[in-house]
């Protein structure tokens, strides 16, 4: 209820903002000569939740889309707490993309909030989930009710696996072309460039995996965000700093005793913090156990990107950051 309280109050927030700024533009338009208004085609406005999902509507829609990201680097996706700037970004855009399942349990109410009638985009549709050690099938016709009382118990973190970003890429450039038919024929061109980058990344992985013996591909990490990746390169899952998928969740105390026992008994090298959560409480595991944190500029990208600008600052190259980090701590 609260948080109901507070979008309704952001809404109203943004209304008195727009409204505010109103003059300014009309003011700006009256001062616009013909020719300059029509000189060029406006982008197509979209707005992505996560860095990922933007990256993704970056490569795919090129110079023909303009690009708001709600969420920034290193920040946790799990309990955003939307801002007016979101709103209005939103009530602006002509297309919204989320990651999907669930993994952005605010949005429907900001959507809401921000009265925006576009299209909504689901990039998870199609994706095999993960629940429990197990897949599961996610079709796009399924209800929405029904998607959002069973998402807690699937595993959002799909993009870790290569061949579920593909699928993620392709439902956003289907959403490109239906909102701008004029450019589809580019988004389609640039869909089979990036996906050819993708199955790159894929066979690197696997190629980099390789080279590690099966004993020695242990995991343990800030949170469970790598099922996915765990999944697709056959590795070994020892536990989770935070044992959730929720970045919320506390280990008891039973459970961290029994956590460092696990990766004493293993033989599990190291743990590997991420880039959106603090280290702290991996170091005090880590010291328990006699094993290495891996932290700092080498933490893994479980959540998020890095830094705009920097190799680590899309989706790519956070992917490779995180497959070098983890081969090298492992290898050693």
């Amino acid at each position: 209820m609260k948080r109901i309280f507070w979008l309704a109050g952001l809404a109203a927030a943004t209304t008195v903002i727009a409204g505010c700024g109103s003059t300014t533009d009309d003011a700006a338009g009256g001062a616009a000569t013909a020719g300059s208004a029509a000189a060029a085609t406006p982008k197509l406005a979209v707005v992505a939740t996560t860095p990922e999902v933007a990256d993704f509507v970056r490569n795919i829609g090129g110079a023909d889309v303009d690009v708001t990201q709600i969420i920034k680097p290193n920040v946790d996706p799990h309990d955003y707490e939307p801002t007016p700037a979101d709103l209005q970004a939103i009530a602006a855009a002509k297309l919204v993309v989320k990651s999907g399942v669930g993994l952005e349990e605010w949005l429907d109410r900001t959507i809401e909030s921000a009265g925006f009638d576009g299209t909504v985009v689901d990039s998870s549709a199609g994706v095999k989930l993960r629940e429990g050690g197990h897949e599961h099938g996610h079709e796009e016709e399924a209800h929405a009710e029904e998607e959002e009382e069973h998402a807690e118990e699937h595993d959002p973190h799909i993009w870790h696996d290569p061949r579920n970003a593909k699928i993620m890429v392709t439902n956003i450039e289907k959403g490109l072309a239906a909102a701008e038919p004029a450019k589809a024929s580019a988004f389609a061109a640039n869909l089979t460039t990036y996906s050819a980058e993708l199955d790159k990344l894929d066979k690197d992985n696997a190629a980099a995996w390789a080279k590690i013996p099966a004993a020695d591909r242990k995991l343990v990490t800030n949170h469970d965000a790598f099922g996915y990746y765990i999944q697709r390169y056959d590795l070994e899952f020892v536990g989770s700093v935070i044992p959730s998928m929720d970045t919320s969740a506390e280990l008891s105390a039973k459970q961290l005793n029994d956590l460092v026992a696990k990766i004493k008994s293993t033989g599990t090298k190291a743990i590997f913090a991420e880039s959106s959560l603090p280290p702290k409480t991996a170091e005090a595991i880590a010291q328990q156990a006699g094993v290495k944190v891996v932290a700092g500029e080498d933490a893994l990208f479980g959540d998020s990107l890095g830094a705009p600008g920097s190799p680590e600052g899309t989706y790519l190259g956070a992917e490779r950051h995180n497959t070098e980090v983890l081969v090298e701590a492992l290898a050693g």
